[in-house]
């Protein structure tokens, strides 16, 4: 039987991100990822939006590692030369009404520490978005986006030349600890069993499997996974938009984000809506909500001009009527001081703002995985 001191389980963003940071300190590690590439589902089906930190509980994992991971994001991504634009975005209330809820925006921001958060009026906003109808609007200049795959390359990159190996098309099928530590059932085309010293389950979408599939895991420390999928629609032509453009929440209403890549082209989404599992079929019956919802703020928005694009699936740790301000669509970290197996780590719900954080969550996990080592 092989031995290797780390494995860290998933090779989206947040796992190569750790294991970049894991390598970096002396660990010999391999990743596994179940699929032939890496970074093929919610890492690689999102907006590629670096998020500034504002929609966030105080206090949560979430708001703190966004924070702190935007920084380090944006300088990691000057240094390598990865894609990305701090572009800016503005929140905008539609209507009269929805302005206390910029208030709220700002009132979160600053309980993260996001300090550069400025309220604008109706003209201000047009002035900055001629195309965008509001009342008001909230400017955040910290927001921006980036190349996610360009990212993950770099961070595979970092991790391989500290000694990581990649190992697709190797999925985890179970796990037994032992006192000599977790020896892990791995699947694919050359299986395999791999006495690991720590496990990191940073698997995403397939993280509970993960866990429950190590022997002993207590079923009550596993949450529920709600699969929320995401619809984007694509602009058929020219963006008309500089800025990223985020509508204010409504309860039970459609907020269809305008998100940019760094070619200019111009998107519309996510909505939200629910799967049994990972099932990304592309329903176009959504298409005459998208031009409601976007048409409140962008009254321009032609016939024929949204295009089918894509969708995503996020890891959601609540259903539907669940808030991003609850506590309970928190990222969780678990290590043996919750669940009682040494050696494992398990990370639930990372979803948005998962990107944006990577660089946090890795030195997070980092520090966790070295206050645990005896």
């Amino acid at each position: 039987m092989e031995s290797v001191d780390c494995a860290v389980i998933g090779a989206g963003v947040v796992g190569l991100a750790i294991a970049r940071t894991l390598s970096a300190a002396g660990r010999e590690v391999v990743i596994l990822e179940a699929e032939n590439a890496f970074g093929t589902h919610t890492s690689a089906r999102n907006s590629e939006v670096i998020h500034a930190g504002i929609s966030y509980a105080p206090g949560s994992l979430k708001g703190r590692l966004c924070v702190a991971g935007k920084a380090a994001l944006y300088d990691y991504c000057a240094e390598r030369g990865i894609g990305h634009r701090r572009i800016g975005k503005l929140i905008v209330a539609v209507q009269e009404a929805d302005l206390p809820e910029l208030h709220k925006y700002v009132e979160l921001g600053t309980a993260q520490g996001v300090t550069d958060l400025r309220i604008i009026g109706a003209a201000e906003a047009r002035a900055l978005e001629p195309e965008v109808a509001c009342a008001g609007a909230l400017l955040s200049p910290s927001t921006g986006i980036v190349d996610s795959h360009g990212l993950m390359l770099a961070y595979l990159g970092d991790a391989e030349r500290h000694g990581a190996a990649l190992a697709l098309s190797s999925p985890v099928l179970a796990g037994q600890p032992t006192p000599d530590g977790i020896v892990l059932k791995v699947g694919g085309t050359e299986p395999t069993e791999l006495l690991c010293g720590t496990v990191i389950n940073a698997a995403g979408l397939g993280a509970q499997r993960v866990a429950t599939a190590i022997a002993g895991m207590p079923a009550d420390k596993v949450p529920p996974l709600y699969h929320a999928i995401g619809h984007y629609f694509t602009l058929g032509r020219p963006s008309p938009f500089q800025r990223l453009v985020y509508p204010t929440g409504r309860a039970g209403a459609l907020r269809a984000h305008v998100t940019l890549d760094l070619g200019g082209q111009c998107k519309f989404g996510p909505d939200l809506d629910w799967r049994d599992g990972v099932d990304y079929r592309f329903d176009a019956s959504r298409e005459a909500a998208f031009y409601h919802a976007v048409r409140r703020y962008y009254p321009g928005l032609r016939d024929g001009d949204l295009q089918p694009g894509y969708t995503g699936i996020r890891p959601r740790l609540a259903g539907p009527g669940s808030s991003m301000h609850n506590s309970a669509t928190d990222f969780i970290v678990q290590d043996e001081r919750e669940h009682g197996i040494p050696g494992l780590l398990n990370l639930f719900g990372i979803e948005s703002p998962g990107l944006s954080a990577s660089l946090a969550i890795g030195g997070y996990v980092g520090q966790r995985v070295a206050a645990l080592m005896p």
